[in-house]
């Protein structure tokens, strides 16, 4: 039987971290599901040094989300509609190092566009944001949080690298309402 659909969006998620972690030179592992109960699905390690400090890695924890139903979106910013107000909290609340961050995997609406292979390309459709909900408000229910992803956080393997070291020199950034 094949899996269901929010299942493969979840699948697809990790390999587009994966593929962009490995890219950037990252090292890159799934979380077990105790980490997974507390919000985190994947954790990214960059060891190399980060100039201007005396560090040499630094880890990230990610949440992962995927979706095909792409919110409201202005020129700087694409809305999320985030279920579960518990992992919410969690990643909006700087509890320490390694810090956190929300990627949010945006694929076409058909899935039979989601993924193209032929011989010469492996094609994942669309991408995937990041945003560190750091300072983002309480929410006023108990159900879902809208969230605003700056188009500015591509996920990239240059723009995760830079992120790692921004973290690595104590620059953390924190969520802005648009």
């Amino acid at each position: 039987m094949p899996l269901p659909e929010n299942d493969i969006e979840s699948e697809l998620s990790y390999a587009y971290l994966h593929a962009v972690s490995s890219r950037a030179g990252l090292n890159c592992k799934v979380e077990n599901r105790h980490g997974d109960n507390y919000g985190i699905d994947a954790q990214v390690d960059f060891f190399a040094p980060i100039p201007g400090t005396w560090r040499s890695d630094v880890s990230l924890r990610i949440q992962l989300k995927a979706t095909k139903n792409r919110g409201a979106e202005t020129a700087t910013h694409i809305s999320y509609p985030f279920r579960g107000i518990e992992q919410y909290n969690r990643l909006r609340t700087n509890s320490g190092e390694p810090h956190r961050i929300l990627v949010v995997l945006f694929l076409p609406t058909n899935i039979t566009d989601w993924v193209n292979i032929t011989e010469d390309e492996l094609l994942l459709k669309q991408a995937a944001y990041w945003v560190c909900l750091y300072g983002a408000v309480a929410s006023a229910n108990e159900v879902s949080q809208t969230i605003y992803l700056p188009k500015a956080n591509l996920l990239t393997p240059d723009s995760l690298s830079a992120l790692c070291q921004q973290i690595g020199v104590g620059s953390l950034p924190n969520y802005n309402l648009p």
